[in-house]
């Protein structure tokens, strides 16, 4: 059990929130995190540098960064988040309050494409992830990426970390942090290394449906680079497709694992 079991929802709410004066930072950030939606140069660059790191087949268009985001959303994180949640006995909507307590920014960009190293880092350590690979491929758009996010799981562990209080009355298993730093130093060493998946995708068929696509970065950018890429056609994407189209996914043999996907501009 951890505490965000154990504890009274005041206390919860308290810890999350940290001091008085630590809001101000939390909203300072948040502000700066969304003014990067503006920046279409700093997007470019990210893009860019994942693809000569080999990280990315392709970089998908601005409407099927939008459109992607809200299926990705809508069909993997949200539904499979909620049904974890209700397995384990966390109220959904009071945990979604502590998070955005604890940071602000680790729910505006859910695609990661315009947070910054630390916040990419605190969201992992934040919650128990369906599949980590996703956000450590993109912490690899920093030169000290993944050793950062060793060294702060090593604090987080150790009880030195400054923001441990408050990540400790959100995350939801008591091991998760020991997992993800093994899995971490995994990676470090083969990014091919096999991710802990969280319990309620691990064993459904269905949920690993969509971890094939959504549970890393490469897969789900080949996923965006499917969509339509014109206004009207995304429109209607968005208003006709109400479950995940399994034609526009990863193949279920993943016999496409290196072929790259073209991605129109």
């Amino acid at each position: 059990m951890t505490l965000r079991h154990t504890d009274s929802p005041v206390r919860l709410l308290a810890r999350a929130a940290g001091s008085p004066g630590a809001m101000a930072g939390k909203m300072a950030r948040l502000g700066r995190m969304l003014a990067a939606y503006g920046n279409g140069r700093e997007l470019d660059a990210r893009l860019a540098l994942l693809l000569r790191a080999g990280i990315l087949d392709a970089a998908p268009t601005r409407i099927q960064l939008v459109v992607g985001s809200i299926d990705m959303l809508r069909f993997w994180i949200s539904p499979a988040s909620s049904e974890y949640y209700d397995r384990v006995g966390i109220d959904y909507t009071f945990h979604q309050i502590l998070r955005f307590l604890e940071e602000p920014a680790s729910l505006a960009d859910p695609v990661g494409f315009f947070s910054t190293r630390d916040n990419v880092i605190g969201h992992l350590m934040q919650v128990v992830h369906a599949n980590p690979r996703y956000d450590l491929e993109l912490l690899m758009m920093w030169e000290d990426g993944l050793a950062e996010l060793e060294r702060q799981v090593e604090s987080m562990i150790a009880g030195t970390h400054p923001r441990g209080a408050a990540i400790a009355a959100i995350v939801e298993e008591p091991d998760y942090h020991a997992r993800l730093l093994d899995y971490t130093r995994d990676f470090r060493k083969d990014p091919a290394a096999p991710p802990p998946l969280r319990s309620n995708v691990e064993g459904s068929a269905h949920w690993q449906d969509l971890e094939r696509t959504f549970g890393s970065l490469r897969t789900s950018m080949r996923y965006f680079c499917r969509l339509p890429k014109d206004p009207i056609s995304a429109a209607r994407h968005l208003l006709t497709v109400k479950e995940f189209p399994r034609h526009l996914g990863e193949p279920r043999p993943r016999s496409d694992e290196g072929e790259a996907i073209s991605c129109p501009s």
